[in-house]
């Protein structure tokens, strides 16, 4: 087994914790990092800093912003009264590549799964059903898995139960039973949103 001097190990360790970066991914980019010049490592250093000291969750949709509300929420062509809601920040990018959604969004940052110990107090909702006064539609977007359909069983009755004449509608099946939702395409996606249903 490969001995590292003490900082590159740590290095390696801290990389092994990204998603998706192996050993040998990490052992990569902490060589990469080590080669690079010291302005190079310095500006990572400070991309890495800002991200965790200026952004935040917005707080009318829990997206990712440095600004709040975020750029969706205070955006004056969006359509307020057509809530999208989505399991995390990054389907917010998926939608948004169909170039057929002009609501605004509510991001859960999760799915419940209860063999992980994820129940309904961990997704992000009250301030949803907060927002519901003056919303005609929730679109629920989950993906079509296990956790991402019990979710959107889950949160279609809580809207309903505020709010008892609002429209709850799921995305259709044009994404792939199983799949994640991040990874859909834009023909896909746009089916989707078009076909959605009546929960």
């Amino acid at each position: 087994m490969a001995r590292f001097a003490e900082p590159m190990s740590r290095l390696i360790d801290e990389m092994r914790k990204l998603p998706g970066v192996g050993s040998k991914t990490a052992q990569r980019f902490a060589f990469h990092i080590l080669r690079s010049s010291e302005a190079d490592a310095g500006a990572l250093v400070e991309a890495i800093r800002d991200l965790k000291l200026h952004l935040q969750l917005c707080t009318r949709c829990n997206n990712i912003t440095d600004v709040d509300p975020c750029v969706y929420c205070m955006h004056p062509a969006r359509n307020s009264r057509l809530i999208c809601v989505l399991e995390e920040p990054t389907n917010i990018a998926t939608i948004e590549k169909t170039h057929h959604y002009n609501g605004v969004y509510h991001v859960l940052h999760g799915t419940l799964s209860p063999l992980n110990g994820i129940g309904p107090e961990n997704l992000r909702l009250s301030n949803l059903l907060n927002r519901l006064a003056d919303v005609d539609e929730v679109i629920l977007a989950t993906s079509p898995n296990t956790e991402g359909e019990a979710t959107a069983v889950y949160v279609a009755e809580e809207p309903r139960r505020v709010c008892p004449q609002l429209r709850v509608t799921r995305i259709a099946t044009g994404v792939p039973a199983g799949s994640d939702i991040e990874y859909a395409d834009e023909v896909t996606m746009t089916r989707a949103l078009e076909g959605r249903r009546e929960v």
